[in-house]
């Protein structure tokens, strides 16, 4: 994909098990965040912010900002405290203390209650909601336990295990899984003709 084409909404991912590693799934196969609609694409599939959240003043900082924290993100989640990784903790800290956007609730269609935010979400306001998120993560000790990386051939997806059991092998059954299935059946059919 070229440099600042949008990403079609299938190629983002959230299925990670929280917010901050869904950020990190943006990188794989390809950098997904190449453009400042395809991060208002990702910030509101993620949920940070309601659907139909105006991000037009979104601009190419955003995406400065949203790859660094991700970098600082996989830093903590990837790799044991060693260089860099005071310095990636760091980062994470002082995102986090932004407040997050401030979300109220009003009266829908039919009476129902919606979500929606009280103004347009600055960027410092979004990367603090997933910097808390990281941080909440990596300080709870059974939710840290949980953190898999994917067994996929090539494939770096971390993602939050709460399977039963936790045995959950793939970032995805119907992507990674099914790589994996298809290429052990060939290897048994290849076995059986030999």
């Amino acid at each position: 994909m070229a440099l600042g084409t949008a990403t079609v909404a299938y190629e983002l991912r959230f299925d990670a098990g929280r917010i901050c590693l869904d950020l990190l799934a943006t990188t794989h196969p390809e950098e997904r965040l190449d453009s400042t609609e395809v991060l208002c694409a990702w910030i509101v599939g993620s949920g940070l912010v309601p659907d139909g959240t105006g991000l037009t003043h979104a601009d190419p900082s955003w995406l400065v900002g949203f790859r660094e924290l991700r970098g600082r993100i996989g830093q903590l989640v990837r790799e044991a405290p060693g260089h860099g990784y005071d310095l990636a903790l760091a980062h994470v800290n002082d995102a986090a203390r932004a407040a997050p956007p401030a979300p109220r609730a009003v009266s829908g269609e039919g009476g129902t209650l919606v979500r929606e935010l009280e103004g347009p979400p600055g960027c410092a306001a979004l990367l603090g909601a997933v910097a808390r998120d990281a941080v909440e993560l990596l300080t709870d000790p059974v939710a840290r336990a949980g953190i898999r990386e994917c067994e996929g051939d090539n494939c770096p997806i971390v993602y939050l295990d709460t399977s039963r059991g936790r045995r959950r092998r793939w970032c995805s059954s119907e992507v990674c899984g099914n790589r994996e299935r298809v290429a052990r059946h060939r290897r048994r059919a290849a076995l059986s003709r030999a």
